[in-house]
């Protein structure tokens, strides 16, 4: 894998919901197909920080931190599982300019805090982008129990082990990129959510099914350059 940039994402909520594919399936590019467990398309709101986000050729201390969301949902192409994008909203300006124009990825400038404490971690995202829909998540969450064993097959695993995202360009141009990472360790999570219409802000009505919550202390992880899906063997 060529490395592009190095992050460490850190106090990590999973927030998934079941909902009907029909719902998700008309928002994914149509060269991707929906991936679904146990007959449910999933979309997950991801609360997190970044704590060290640098190209991957500069040594540790030369990153940067940025609190983050994201709304993804579960994809597969040609066989090969991912993860897709329908808005990521950061702190940081230029990073934010920098994901739009190297990696295709739907950014939003936003104002955003993370607090963390051996009892809870507080967020809450306000996206400022210009000209776009606004949308606010404020929660607060925490671990709770011991360390889950994530058995091949399971939800947890379905949902966190992704070692692919992909999304599309203006002109409709697929590409994606590998990420790289040690296994999420993952805890079952308590979630208290005081707002939030990330769903209503990317075209979504909030789903009325319980959500599965799930919350890792973090990752490091390695990104790739983005990448043009080619013939099995060719990538560019």
């Amino acid at each position: 894998m060529v490395r592009s940039l190095h992050m460490g994402w850190r106090h990590v909520l999973f927030a998934n919901w079941p909902v009907d594919p029909a719902v998700v399936r008309p928002h994914i590019p149509d060269a991707l197909t929906l991936d679904t467990y146990d007959g449910n398309a999933w979309l997950s709101v991801v609360p997190f920080t970044n704590v060290d986000v640098r190209p991957a050729i500069l040594p540790d201390g030369f990153g940067v931190r940025l609190p983050e969301l994201n709304l993804r949902t579960y994809v597969t192409h040609r066989g090969d599982d991912g993860v897709y994008f329908f808005s990521l909203d950061a702190q940081g300006v230029l990073g934010v300019l920098g994901a739009r124009l190297f990696h295709h990825l739907p950014y939003y400038y936003a104002r955003i805090t993370l607090d963390a404490d051996e009892d809870q971690v507080r967020f809450e995202s306000r996206r400022l982008h210009p000209g776009d829909r606004p949308a606010q998540v404020t929660c607060a969450y925490r671990p709770v129990g011991e360390q889950l064993e994530i058995q091949p097959g399971s939800l947890p695993g379905f949902l966190t082990e992704r070692y692919r995202f992909y999304t599309e360009t203006q002109s409709g141009t697929l590409r994606y990129a590998r990420v790289d990472h040690e296994r999420w360790p993952l805890y079952d999570a308590e979630v208290t959510v005081a707002e939030n219409t990330l769903f209503r802000a990317n075209g979504f009505a909030t789903p009325e099914t319980d959500p599965v919550h799930l919350y890792s202390p973090g990752v490091d992880v390695v990104a790739s350059r983005s990448l043009r899906p080619e013939r099995r063997g060719s990538e560019t």
